[in-house]
């Protein structure tokens, strides 16, 4: 048997996200669990009863609560999960409009950016009042071809706001594999940053989405956001416009969150295309949130 080069003492072990959230659970559900092992025999053996413990902990934001966890966990795909629950994405990830750091991105050579939870929710609501102008809403398409930057975390949530379905794919693919993705989900919306940085080079995204864009019909707008240019030139770009041109002016704008059933689709992701045209696979509101709050969820004390 290998030997064990280092434990936590009890005082770390306390202290961690795991221990907390066990210690919850003993208190829910009169139990008596000492170690990760007895939860995770319990989480796979108990599943409504793990999933509901994850929604009351995480404390889900929804104006309906779900009248039942799972209709038969082992159809997959096809179970039913949180049935009768009506919630918003955005709201939950919304929830703190403070003072407090929300998110912090630090391109490659540029300086390190901040944004408060209030500063999120301010541009948020600006940038969700601009789609609903267009008349986005629950159901439509929006799509990002943008590197994890903050422009596309609020592009998302503004989306999401509106109950209309977010996908995304990396800046970095080539025409073809952006046209096999997106060309098969009718998007009214592109967001996309002038370029993005790799290895010290600065690599052009606007020559190919003026070629994306005549593709695909359905594209009424495309709102560029600048990253490897302060001032990039948009006039290839047919129905381009600037992002701080699109964003609304309007300021203390509130958020109008649609609640929707949990399984309303959040997200659509794409297989690898190794075997032909990438399958779309669509991610609901309710089963991302819970899965983000298990895995991310801070401590409450």
């Amino acid at each position: 048997m290998s030997t064990l080069l280092w434990g936590p003492d009890e005082a770390r072990i306390e202290a961690s996200n795991m221990y907390h959230f066990m210690s919850y659970v003993n208190r829910r559900y009169e139990k008596d669990f000492r170690t990760y092992n007895d939860l995770y025999r319990w989480s796979i053996t108990e599943i409504s009863d793990f999933w509901s413990s994850m929604w009351e902990y995480g404390e889900i934001i929804c104006s309906s609560t779900f009248d039942e966890v799972v209709d038969d966990y082992t159809v997959m795909p096809g179970a039913s999960w949180f049935k009768g629950a009506r919630l918003n994405f955005a709201e939950n990830l919304l929830r703190y409009r403070d003072d407090r750091i929300a998110l912090r991105f630090k391109g490659e050579g540029k300086p390190l950016v901040s944004t408060t939870y209030a500063e999120l929710y301010d541009c948020v609501a600006r940038l969700a009042q601009s789609l609903h102008d267009m008349g986005i809403g629950a159901g439509e398409r929006v799509i990002g071809f943008m590197p994890n930057m903050t422009e596309t975390v609020i592009a998302m949530l503004a989306t999401a706001s509106l109950g209309a379905i977010w996908s995304s794919c990396s800046p970095d693919f080539g025409i073809k594999g952006v046209l096999d993705r997106f060309g098969q989900i009718s998007p009214r919306v592109l967001f996309t940053s002038d370029g993005y940085s790799f290895n010290g080079k600065k690599i052009d995204s606007l020559e190919r989405i003026a070629t994306v864009v005549k593709e695909i019909a359905s594209v009424e707008r495309v709102v560029v956001v600048p990253y490897i240019n302060p001032d990039p030139i948009i006039a290839q770009i047919p129905l381009g416009v600037m992002f701080e041109d699109f964003l609304s002016k309007e300021r203390g704008l509130k958020l109008a969150f649609k609640q929707l059933p949990a399984n309303h689709p959040l997200y659509i992701m794409y297989s690898s295309g190794t075997t032909g045209v990438p399958k779309c696979m669509a991610h609901g509101i309710a089963g991302t949130l819970v899965q983000h709050l298990k895995e991310l969820n801070p401590i409450r004390m």
